[in-house]
């Protein structure tokens, strides 16, 4: 089947002369191998940002969630929380190393909710064992409640790893998203708020846990003249030459950021007046504005959802559903889940509109014109 041609897709890697320079001087420079002058400039340009000592650029940001894991030192058996709403690549890693997966409901801005998170770490000490680390997930560029969050983990002597994949330049009460947990990551992958074509990253204050996902990133390989492993190892290190495209893209952070929020704003003004729609966030200055999120209200008829979707791809623009959340898949149906129904809510009414950095006035326009069109006939 041909992948199908959209006149705007979700979320396009918004790629400019500079960074097609930065490739090419990288190339040009010998560094081809992994590790190079632009994958460290890469890690300290990011950890600058964030306000953290350490980081560490990754094939994914999964891997840095699979090595975060490891470098705490998790072991198969002990327990994870996490959110229901994210994507799987949240919870994956949990199942890498063994670990039991218990997921948690979210408010209602979509994130961790602080009583189901409560009633999940209760659970954990009466039936199971403490919960060894709790992965919040900063969904669509927004942070989690780390206010009301964090003093429960710290009560409970929780370790917290920040799933920050789509919440780069996002923040919180003056701090960034990445710098919250006691580890934090990044996704760059090619729909991400910048890009490194595929590619994460992994933060952290701790010098130990740094140095240990380095290590395991590159085959695990002891410092000797020779080849010596005593532990496993993974290749999950970011190439230089990927690092060399990250690195010129974030230079354009806050221009991608403003941009991004630019067409959020638009959506939000071209759908004011249509009753039971609104757009999540849309007056939200801390968020990134990642993706445009179209809410419907439970006034509207089910299924309308899925109508503005096909009549949105009919027309050539690219949306998506909001993440099914993880306690209705499959893989993870024997998983205790923590629910509030604000999860199953969100997946039922909500859709992520096409966000494309290159999309014009007049292309968020038809894209409003159409769910409008689509909201009216319904």
């Amino acid at each position: 089947m041909t992948k199908k041609e959209f006149r705007h897709y979700l979320s396009a890697p918004f790629v400019v002369q500079e960074d097609l320079e930065a490739v090419s001087n990288a190339l040009a420079s010998g560094w081809v191998a992994p590790v190079g002058p632009h994958l460290l400039a890469f890690e300290q340009s990011v950890a600058n940002f964030v306000g953290t000592e350490h980081a560490v650029a990754l094939s994914s940001g999964t891997a840095a969630i699979h090595l975060g894991l490891l470098a705490m030192g998790v072991q198969p058996g002990d327990v994870i929380l996490t959110s229901t709403l994210t994507f799987a690549a949240t919870a994956f890693p949990a199942r890498y190393v063994g670990a039991r997966i218990l997921l948690a409901d979210v408010d209602s801005d979509w994130n961790l909710d602080v009583e189901c998170v409560s009633r999940a770490i209760d659970f954990a000490k009466r039936k199971l064992k403490p919960i060894r680390v709790v992965i919040p997930v900063d969904l669509y560029g927004r942070c989690a409640d780390y206010q009301n969050l964090m003093p429960l983990f710290n009560d409970a002597g929780i370790t917290v790893l920040e799933d920050a994949a789509e919440a780069l330049g996002a923040k919180s009460e003056g701090t960034q998203a990445g710098a919250f947990g006691d580890v934090g990551v990044f996704s760059f992958n090619g729909n991400k708020i910048i890009t490194s074509s595929g590619g994460g990253m992994l933060l952290t204050n701790d010098g130990e846990i740094a140095s240990h996902v380095r290590k395991m990133s590159t085959q695990a390989r002891e410092r000797v003249h020779w080849y010596e492993h005593r532990e496993v190892g993974y290749n999950y290190r970011l190439s230089n030459i990927l690092a060399a495209l990250g690195n010129s893209q974030f230079d354009r952070l806050d221009s991608i950021v403003e941009a991004k929020r630019r067409i959020r704003s638009l959506y939000a003004q071209n759908l004011a007046g249509l009753e039971g729609v609104r757009i999540k966030d849309s007056d939200n200055q801390n968020t990134n504005a990642w993706l445009s999120i179209m809410i419907l209200d439970e006034s509207q008829r089910a299924g309308l959802r899925d109508h503005v979707y096909t009549d949105l791809h009919d027309l050539g623009y690219e949306c998506r559903f909001i993440w099914k959340p993880l306690h209705e898949q499959p893989t993870f149906k024997d998983c205790s889940a923590f629910l509030n129904g604000n999860a199953a809510a969100a997946f039922e009414r909500g859709l992520c509109l096409p966000s494309s950095v290159g999309m014009s006035e007049e292309d968020v326009e038809q894209v409003c014109n159409s769910i409008i069109q689509t909201v009216t006939r319904f």
